[in-house]
């Protein structure tokens, strides 16, 4: 029945739209899916991985045929601390619990209690993860080499104060052009994506006139596998679930607030 619902009133005429968009969507997704991956403190093909599940379960199940799903920054900050905390098999493990924890909400209608959290502490605690990932990837921008990633805001700023002498002119370059032509195609050609143009354009001009210069993911993270990852079930019991609780109840505040606040800052 669902099903008939998002193909009603569709033509054959809809179909390389759709193609399109799918097209520009998958490509901006699979780098943005690395880069969270990395900026979360796990390998790069998780992203991959992540997006490519993601993406199929939330068209298949979401609950509207314009709907498109992706990763978010906000969790950045949080996952990366579950990681150096607690490892990344207990941070699926977190991510299992969250969900069963919102599927509880969603069935006792406990979600609207999420609108008595008030705004300013959301909104706060949102421009201080956009903080976080800003001044996270400085260091990427600048091409710095010997950084170590930390829990701490501070401790990550002081290893970029301490490296500076590792600036790469050649990796300020290339995200400069790709900065820059994010900003001004929208400005030049409001039709045309900006990060998918600016990913295309900066990864020519570096593979053009300075290839070796500046790292890449390869380089950098090792080679991506072209393989399917091996399945395997947590080690899931009541000392793993009791440990993991505080973590998953972080996780599940963070979806509902996010859920919840989104698009009333989108309407605004």
């Amino acid at each position: 029945m669902l099903i008939d619902k998002r193909f009603h009133n569709y033509s054959l005429g809809s179909v390389p739209k759709d193609l399109l968009s799918g097209l520009i969507v998958g490509v901006i997704a699979i780098p943005l899916g690395m880069a969270f991956a990395i900026a979360s403190g796990v390998k790069p093909e998780y992203g991959i991985y992540t997006t490519v599940v993601a993406g199929i379960l939330i068209s298949l199940c979401g609950g509207s045929k314009y709907q498109i799903g992706g990763p978010t920054g906000a969790f950045i900050p949080i996952l990366f601390g579950i990681v150096m905390t607690y490892g990344y098999e207990n941070l699926l493990i977190a991510g299992f619990l969250a969900g069963i924890i919102l599927f509880l909400m969603g069935v006792f209608k406990l979600g609207s209690l999420i609108k008595y959290i008030p705004r300013p502490v959301t909104i706060g605690f949102t421009t201080g993860i956009a903080v976080t990932i800003f001044t996270g990837q400085v260091a990427s921008f600048l091409g710095l080499v010997g950084i170590k990633k930390h829990e701490e805001f501070i401790r990550n700023m002081q290893e970029i104060f301490v490296h500076l002498d590792t600036v790469n002119m050649f990796s300020m370059l290339t995200a400069g052009i790709c900065l820059g032509t994010v900003i001004l195609t929208p400005r030049i050609a409001p039709k045309v994506p900006g990060p998918l143009i600016g990913l295309i354009f900066s990864s020519v001009i570096a593979t053009l006139f300075y290839p070796t210069q500046i790292a890449t993911i390869g380089t950098a993270y090792g080679q991506i596998p072209s393989t399917l990852p091996e399945l395997h079930i947590p080690n899931l019991n009541v000392d793993m679930i009791v440990k993991m609780i505080k973590p998953a109840l972080l996780l599940q505040c963070l979806v509902g607030s996010n859920h919840y606040y989104q698009p009333l800052s989108q309407m605004e």
